[in-house]
């Protein structure tokens, strides 16, 4: 499986958990927050590392879409760099096992963290489990939000 391919099968798989693409990423919003799925590739080696990024909606007086300076925006409200083997082509790897483990990867990590960060109040529950942790200006534009 070449890159190309990789990127396809990661379109078809965010596809089938409901994530649209736009601008080289995917995206899934809620009423109150969209998540972005945007693969970089490394300038070190053959591999991937994948940027999942949450925009709370009404954050510092913005609204947000699905735009191409969304998509590649370096950071959202709330974000986390997965690096994961099957993301990796310097390990060789055969392509039904890479094919598996990237749905494993979506339903073992990106589906469980993306969905309890859909709402702000599941944002603030788990900011305060210390599962999370929020910049504090993003956490003030929370509360400031929630009032």
């Amino acid at each position: 499986m070449n890159s190309k391919e990789f990127k396809s099968l990661f379109g078809k798989i965010a596809k089938e958990n409901d994530y649209l693409q736009a601008f080289g990423g995917w995206y899934k919003e809620s009423p109150e927050c969209i998540a972005i799925l945007e693969l970089q590739k490394s300038k070190y080696g053959d591999y991937y590392m994948l940027n999942v990024k949450i925009f709370i909606q009404g954050s510092f007086n913005t609204n947000y879409s699905p735009t191409k300076e969304l998509i590649k925006s370096p950071m959202g409200d709330i974000g986390k760099q997965i690096m994961n083997d099957v993301l990796s082509f310097d390990k060789p790897m055969p392509d039904e096992l890479r094919t598996e483990g990237l749905k494993e990867l979506f339903s073992n990590s990106i589906i469980p963290f993306v969905s309890n960060l859909m709402t702000k109040a599941n944002i603030i529950d788990l900011e305060s489990k210390g599962e999370i942790v929020l910049l504090s200006s993003v956490k003030k534009e929370l509360e400031k939000l929630m009032k």
